[in-house]
């Protein structure tokens, strides 16, 4: 199911979007979604973030409701993104509203795609902002298409890579061993698409306009 998670950043960073099967807003997300008029199919968070007349009117507006306490492990965001692959494990992902706010926050959405519970689905994850759009590759050979409007191509190594291989694009690499976390950031696209390869680990594939 084509599903769009809305987390708590501010609308101003969101990207343009069409319809979606199904609307999930995170704690003040679920409330972007209601005074936007969209479809609030599920609100997940401890919804500190809200004052009690905007708790109340998420809590009507949901047609489901999973309320956590602020004192927890996971983030509303980890929450949310349990509960849809629990309920969907073919769910195609759009998380919106993670960028462009707190860095901790930010690092948090990034990560997710390395916790083990997330694995199985990381090819099934993408975020999105009005600037750019990113997805998780694990190891093998891919090649990705340029979206509409954008310029450039990072490759962020989340973990090392043994031997990055990046063809078809202005800057290219064989076999290259990461040995830290590194952003190849600022490449861009020659023509349509653009190759990779490599054989362990996960990359963060980010497209970005100016």
């Amino acid at each position: 199911m084509k599903t769009l998670l809305v987390a708590g950043g501010s609308p101003d960073f969101w990207p343009v979007f069409g319809e979606f099967e199904r609307y999930v807003g995170i704690d003040r997300g679920a409330l972007y979604l209601l005074e936007r008029n969209l479809p609030l199919d599920l609100a997940v968070g401890d919804f500190d973030s809200l004052n009690e007349a905007e708790r109340q009117r998420v809590f009507t507006g949901a047609k489901a409701v999973q309320r956590s306490v602020p004192e927890k492990d996971d983030t509303d965001t980890q929450l949310a993104l349990s509960q849809v692959f629990a309920e969907d494990p073919t769910a195609q992902v759009t998380l919106i509203g993670a960028t462009g706010g707190r860095l901790d926050h930010l690092l948090a959405n990034l990560w997710l795609a390395l916790e083990p519970r997330f694995q199985p689905y990381l090819r099934q994850i993408r975020l999105e902002d009005s600037q750019n759009s990113l997805v998780y590759y694990g190891p093998g050979t891919h090649e990705v298409q340029r979206e509409v409007g954008m310029k450039y191509l990072a490759y962020c190594c989340l973990t090392p890579i043994p031997d990055l291989t990046l063809t078809e694009s202005k800057y290219l690499l064989h076999k290259q061993k990461v040995q830290v976390p590194t952003s190849y950031a600022s490449n861009e696209f020659v023509t349509e698409k653009a190759g990779f390869s490599f054989s362990e680990g996960v990359i963060a594939l980010i497209q970005s306009r100016d």
